[in-house]
């Protein structure tokens, strides 16, 4: 009977241990995958980030659309002006002198610059340039910088 116990005792083991050597191995196995795997989603990563960093004005917001604002005149209260922006890349533009009977209207293409936050309208009499934000376009100068003073907020268009 003791040597059916044993004999027992030494399947059982024989058998647990060649278990436990196939779970290791199929844990080193899913080790390996895992390490392999790894370095892919690791390079995904990576490959990601330039996409995240190369997000601009032009290619992730909503800018197609009419902007209005009251631009500073020097000899009238000021311009209502009313900027549409299509997705084609055009734009149609009204200001409005204030206090005046006077109404210019243009209508052209814009360029995105190098960075896609800044636009420039080309247009017949229309030369304008414009930082791009959400839901705001914000006047620049010619040089394309904003517009300082104490006046720099009327020059912020809203959209629509």
């Amino acid at each position: 009977m003791k040597s059916k116990m044993l004999m027992l005792g030494m399947a059982s083991i024989l058998f647990l241990s060649s278990c436990s050597k196939k779970e290791t191995t199929e844990t080193t196995g899913t080790t390996d995958s895992a390490t392999a795997v790894q370095p892919a989603a690791t390079d995904s990563i990576t490959k990601a980030t330039p996409t995240a960093a190369g997000d601009t004005s032009e290619n992730a917001l909503d800018w197609a659309g009419t902007y209005e604002a009251t631009v500073p005149c020097a000899d009238c209260p000021g311009i209502k002006t009313s900027l549409t922006l299509n997705d084609d890349k055009t734009f149609s533009i009204t200001e409005e002198y204030l206090e005046r009977n006077s109404k210019n209207q243009d209508k052209g293409s814009f360029e995105w610059d190098a960075t896609g936050s800044m636009i420039t309208l080309k247009g017949k009499s229309a030369n304008y340039k414009y930082k791009v934000g959400e839901n705001i376009l914000i006047q620049l100068d010619m040089e394309g910088k904003e517009i300082d003073g104490p006046n720099k907020d009327l020059y912020v268009f809203k959209k629509k």
